[in-house]
């Protein structure tokens, strides 16, 4: 079973993004944050295998917390935004993330991309030309 932080400052959005992981099967949503403060001390709580943070919250950034989580913990990182640019994205791999999806993209792919978070790979999305692809599943 795969563990998972879920971040993001929209109710709405957290409560889908569960939803979607934990009808996956093999996920576990362990706990759930609502700005960046919160997650650093979830993660070393519940030490879960994923940490899946918005990039912009209230209060600390997705990123700032991305790079707390990175350097302090084993977790491993994947971004969530409803934007991608080419700035994001470095930012996102600077602050020791290995992944980034897209609110837009098909929530069906969303557990692959954790999954492949977990297991130490990376998942950049789909629709950056930049970026490798992620398989259709």
């Amino acid at each position: 079973m795969i563990s998972v932080l879920v971040a993001d400052d929209h109710a709405f959005v957290r409560r889908s993004v569960v939803d979607v992981l934990t009808g996956a099967g093999d996920i576990e949503v362990v706990t759930q944050c609502e700005d960046g403060d919160e997650v650093l001390a979830a993660v070393q709580l519940h030490r879960p295998d994923v940490a899946l943070l918005d990039v912009r919250m209230q209060r600390m950034s997705g990123i700032a917390a991305a790079r707390e989580v990175s350097t302090r913990t084993a977790t491993r990182v994947l971004m969530l935004s409803g934007s991608l640019s080419d700035q994001l994205l470095a930012d996102a791999a600077d602050a020791g993330a290995a992944g980034f999806a897209l609110k837009g993209d098909d929530p069906a792919h969303l557990p692959e991309l954790v999954r492949r978070v977990a297991q130490g790979g990376t998942a950049w999305g789909r629709r950056h030309p930049a970026l490798p692809r992620v398989p259709e599943v």
